[in-house]
């Protein structure tokens, strides 16, 4: 492709190293695109509170896509600019027939800034302000941004199987490995995340990059002018890129941006 005009990467497993960090020459390329005035957007399963330090990490634009698209969240001004959340009806809906379906399955909820996990959710980010207890009355009673479901006693794509099947068209089903399953509101994944900075940077789709590893890229990744996935992607994401580079742990954001870029 001809050089890009917006460069929209995925997070974990992609632009990050195995360690959770920038290499060097990951972000030597990046600052080649900003000086280049490319836009950088990082598009995220990550909720806001996880992103604080990733703009001035990588040397991304502020307005970083939180939450597989469901909202877009200015790290500079600490607020939330656009936000499409899972109405708590349909919310509640969901936890309850999961709860028939899965007996086992466990539930955490972000809302916003708001992080909130049903008692027997295993979780190691528990924080002062994490809200626990039951996740159906947390849904209840406010606009949840994603509801996650985990259950041990299922095989993960029995899980993703049997969420999917009762979300039906009601809403966004997706994964990114961790053993959970997403719940995001109809039309909120990361296609939709980058559609809306394409308008606020006032860049056509066919002008992007986009690079990931997870099916809850995928939205993204099929939009994008051209498509990169890490060689260390899922399978379904490594089934449509329109190019296949090395992995996270081998700067393959960096490859691609060096080839088109110039190092």
């Amino acid at each position: 492709m001809m050089q890009p005009r917006l460069i929209a990467s995925d997070l974990d497993g992609t632009l990050l190293d195995p360690e959770g960090e920038v290499s060097v020459r990951t972000r030597r390329a990046l600052d080649r695109a900003t000086a280049l005035d490319i836009d950088i957007v990082l598009v995220t399963g990550r909720p806001p509170r996880w992103v604080r330090d990733l703009p001035a990490a990588t040397g991304a634009h502020s307005i970083v896509v939180c939450a597989n698209g469901a909202l877009l969240y200015d790290v500079d001004e600490h607020v939330v600019i656009d936000h499409a959340p899972l109405s708590s009806p349909l919310a509640v809906e969901l936890v309850e027939h999961l709860r028939q379906d899965a007996p086992d399955c466990v539930f955490a909820c972000e809302m916003t800034f708001q992080f909130g996990r049903d008692t027997a959710y295993p979780t190691r980010y528990n924080t002062p302000e994490t809200l626990i207890g039951d996740v159906r009355e947390m849904v209840a009673a406010a606009e949840t941004t994603k509801l996650i479901v985990s259950d041990d006693a299922i095989e993960h794509d029995e899980l993703v199987r049997i969420v999917a099947e009762i979300v039906g068209d009601r809403a966004e089903v997706t994964h990114s490995g961790y053993g959970i399953v997403e719940i995001s509101a109809k039309g909120a994944d990361k296609g939709r995340g980058l559609r809306v900075a394409c308008e606020r940077h006032g860049i056509d789709l066919a002008d992007t990059i986009a690079f990931g590893d997870m099916p809850n890229d995928l939205p993204m990744l099929r939009i994008a002018g051209h498509s990169v996935a890490v060689a260390n992607a899922h399978a379904d994401v490594l089934a449509i890129a329109d190019e296949v580079t090395l992995s996270n742990a081998d700067d393959g954001v960096a490859v691609v941006l060096e080839r088109l870029l110039g190092t």
